[in-house]
């Protein structure tokens, strides 16, 4: 079996059919994972033995006629921000070294009451909050497709996890696209849920955190395959019970049954949302490719100001996870008022510094897009956009976010942009699919957003399955080839 193919969903049909065992299927992670981690350094954390004694329950209570759940048996992976009860949490802080949680989070919870097998934890930037993979506790993880690069945040391991086959799936989480990024910059699969479809309790993303959602944050998965993400996003939706009994969600169906029954807007440009020319071209075929198959494609865009829309997801991203340093340059910013001239991602510091009724209004803001979105997928199913500007960038550890750049064509501009197209999605709270739609002239993988109603995530998830069956561009990174 090759598990740098293999799907989550063929996994566990083999293991239903009992052509594979659940131990087994760990065993040969373990050894692509002795292999292959030494070269891109995606698992921090390999808990073997417990996993073992845990997959051997389930081929043995398989045996008897008994099928655990959706994921009876099959090994998965977790980032490192998620809660993973006796096994180690660190969130990428050296302080929090030999943290061991005694509960998992709740969606790891889900996970496991589905059967699965949680064995690994992957490599994540500090407290999650950067657009490459590194920390001083264990150092940077590496693109499969260019071992100088970075696989994007903060999820960046995780998706280099299923990118190299170490995995049969990863959780990740996304409050900047810290899902969508990495699955961008790998070629993968990912899945931003909508905004409180997933519950957040247990992501340890500061040294208090774990107790509550974070504002704009989503968990969801990262996979080889559109139907791996359905998979585990049904285990995984469903609100918080506050430790009660789960409470159930029942997702809308897709909106349509057929690639032309949906109606597509695209929007590739904006002055505000720069995209490098080699990414612009890969998508700008794949879009072709989906007309040339039938789609109804426009070229369409919510009726919002970009830049609005920029600032106020800065001012509540602030809010949401700043940290003591930005507020401290955001109570020095607060003596004079915004300019015109004022970079967007300002709003940063600001909302890092920021009072209640400032966040109160930035949250009236956010309702009106919000509305307007609504408004806009009353005309189109689904929107397509890129992920982000470039394709993966080179790795530099120790170099703060914002102090960084990326070329665009000839311009070179900051490295936080890197984040605004996913951003002006997250504080919509809307749902978003990256599939994955060709490479790069320089060999690089190219993903693009199928962005989807509120809480109507299948439709996103179906219309991203349909684009895969047309365009048909994942590929398994040369280096997984070889192990």
């Amino acid at each position: 079996m090759d598990l740098g193919r293999s799907t989550a969903t063929e996994l566990v049909a083999a293991l239903r059919a009992k052509q594979v065992s659940s131990v087994e299927l760990l065993d040969a992670y373990i050894a692509r994972i002795e292999k292959l981690n030494p070269i891109v350094n995606a698992v921090v954390t390999l808990d073997a033995e417990r996993a073992r004694r845990r997959a051997a329950e389930a081929d043995a209570a398989w045996v008897r006629g008994d099928w655990w759940g959706s994921m009876h048996g099959l090994p998965v992976s977790v980032k490192d921000a998620l809660d993973t009860a006796g096994i180690r949490t660190t969130g990428g802080s050296k302080e929090f070294a030999s943290r061991v949680p005694t509960t998992d989070a709740a969606a790891v919870a889900r996970l496991k009451a589905a059967g699965a097998v949680v064995f690994a934890k992957t490599n994540l930037p500090l407290w999650s909050g950067d657009c490459q993979t590194w920390n001083e506790l264990f150092g940077a993880t590496a693109n499969p497709w260019d071992l100088e690069r970075a696989p994007g945040g903060s999820s960046g391991a995780s998706a280099v996890a299923i990118a190299c086959g170490l995995s049969a799936l990863e959780t990740g989480t996304d409050i900047g696209g810290s899902i969508r990024n990495p699955a961008h910059f790998t070629g993968v699969y990912g899945h931003k849920a909508s905004f409180g479809l997933v519950p957040g309790v247990g992501y340890f993303d500061r040294p208090d955190g774990g107790h509550v959602d974070v504002d704009i944050n989503v968990i969801g998965p990262l996979a080889r395959s559109v139907d791996d993400l359905e998979l585990s996003l049904g285990e995984l939706a469903g609100p918080d019970p506050l430790g009660g009994r789960r409470a159930s969600v029942v997702l809308p169906p897709p909106r349509a049954a057929s690639l032309e029954g949906y109606r597509l807007a695209v929007w590739l440009e904006d002055p505000a949302l720069a995209v490098d020319s080699a990414v612009a071209a890969v998508l700008r075929r794949a879009v072709d490719e989906l007309v040339d198959a039938g789609a109804a494609v426009e070229e369409a865009r919510p009726t919002i100001d970009t830049e609005e829309v920029l600032r106020t997801y800065y001012f509540l991203l602030g809010a949401a996870i700043g940290s003591p340093q930005a507020a401290a340059i955001g109570r020095a910013m607060r003596e004079t008022p915004p300019s015109p001239d004022e970079p967007v991602e300002a709003a940063f510091v600001r909302g890092a510094a920021g009072d209640v009724v400032e966040w109160g209004v930035a949250c009236v803001a956010r309702a009106e897009f919000r509305q307007e979105w609504a408004r806009f997928h009353q005309r189109y199913d689904a929107l397509l956009c890129p992920v982000a500007p470039t394709a993966a960038l080179p790795t530099e550890p120790g170099v703060d976010l914002t102090e960084r750049t990326i070329p665009v064509d000839d311009e070179s501009r900051p490295a936080i942009e890197t984040i605004r197209w996913c951003g002006i999605v997250g504080v919509a709270s809307l749902p978003s699919t990256v599939t994955p739609v060709g490479i790069t002239e320089t060999g690089l993988p190219v993903g693009i957003q199928v962005v989807g109603p509120y809480y109507e995530d299948r439709t996103p998830l179906d219309v991203a399955r349909r684009i895969d069956g047309i365009v048909q561009a994942y590929r398994v990174p040369p280096l997984a080839i070889i192990a």
